[in-house]
């Protein structure tokens, strides 16, 4: 599972997703998985979403993660009253905004790479689109 090794400070406010995302061409691979809304990704829909494409592709061609979840989040204990302080951190998540791109594939045809992007897609909570390299 995907988390910083370390980090300045140990918790972060939780911030607002406004604007459009900065990565958002398709860099390293032919065909991409792009979001078109905001949204946290936790470190385990990342994982699922790649377990996805590995399995769906067999391991064919070459994949990249563009995302990296280095924003931590907490939770409060079961029964904690108010006024308690924030609560420990819980795991970690990465901001998406729209468009930007998720997941880059290369080495494989078109086809499979929507198949692939189709059932990546099915594992995250924000709406995505397919995109071709320009």
């Amino acid at each position: 599972m995907l988390q910083p090794s370390r980090t300045k400070y140990r918790k972060q406010f939780r911030g607002r997703m406004r604007g459009l995302s900065q990565g958002n061409q398709v860099a390293f691979g032919d065909f991409g998985l792009k979001t078109i809304e905001c949204g946290w990704l936790t470190a385990n829909q990342i994982e699922a979403a790649r377990r996805a494409i590995a399995h769906s592709t067999q391991r064919n061609g070459r994949m990249w993660i563009r995302v990296f979840p280095d924003k931590p989040v907490t939770e409060k204990g079961a029964g904690a009253p108010l006024g308690a302080g924030k609560g420990d951190v819980k795991g970690y998540v990465c901001v998406v905004r729209p468009g930007r791109v998720i997941f880059e594939i290369a080495g494989i045809t078109e086809i499979e790479a929507k198949k692939a992007f189709r059932f990546a897609s099915s594992k995250l909570p924000v709406v995505t689109k397919i995109v071709k390299r320009l």
